[in-house]
């Protein structure tokens, strides 16, 4: 049953990034806006303030709790991360998102191979080395929505959308019409 997720962040320049969500067994992909917070680049920085880039521990758990939360809570059983310090509240993202998250043992990215190879795809629209700022969420929704409808061949050919709407139908024990 589809549940079980894996995340991380694609980083770009002047401290940009976008958070990833992707189902392991559907493959289907979630990305997270981290704009940068009000008076980044701005100084003088306050000590041991917040992470003004966007991508600190408090931005992320917003992120992933806002996105996540969307989905029933059968879809949202497990976050497998690395070792990055975006994680500091785990323990709150697992209160608030009803998410057991684990972590990868230290420079073990294969652990999250499927949002891995998903960070891999994603270059494709967010190349390395640009500000992944400029890019909002209807941005990011229009990438998210063209992953999800690429057929897969791990899939038997069908897209991550249908993989996960397939999967919900089944648990709640609905039968799927068409006509």
């Amino acid at each position: 049953m589809p549940s079980h997720w894996e995340g991380d962040l694609i980083l770009g320049l002047n401290s940009s990034a976008i958070g990833t969500l992707v189902e392991r067994t559907t493959r289907f992909t979630m990305l997270l806006h981290l704009p940068p917070m009000e008076g980044h680049g701005t100084w003088p920085r306050e000590k041991n303030g917040p992470a003004m880039a966007g991508h600190g521990a408090e931005a992320v758990r917003d992120a992933i709790t806002c996105m996540i939360t969307t989905l029933p809570e059968q879809l949202r059983r497990s976050l497998a991360w690395d070792q990055g310090a975006e994680m500091a509240q785990h323990a709150r993202l697992r209160i608030d998102a009803g998410l057991q998250v684990y972590f990868c043992d230290p420079h073990s990215p294969w652990q999250r191979g499927t949002n891995e190879n998903t960070n891999g795809l994603l270059r494709q629209y967010f190349p390395k080395g640009t500000d992944l700022g400029v890019h909002g969420t209807d941005d990011l929704a229009a990438v998210a929505a063209a992953l999800n409808s690429r057929p897969c061949k791990t899939l038997g050919w069908t897209t991550p959308a249908e993989a996960l709407d397939a999967a919900l139908q089944s648990a709640q024990g609905g039968v799927e019409t068409t006509g």
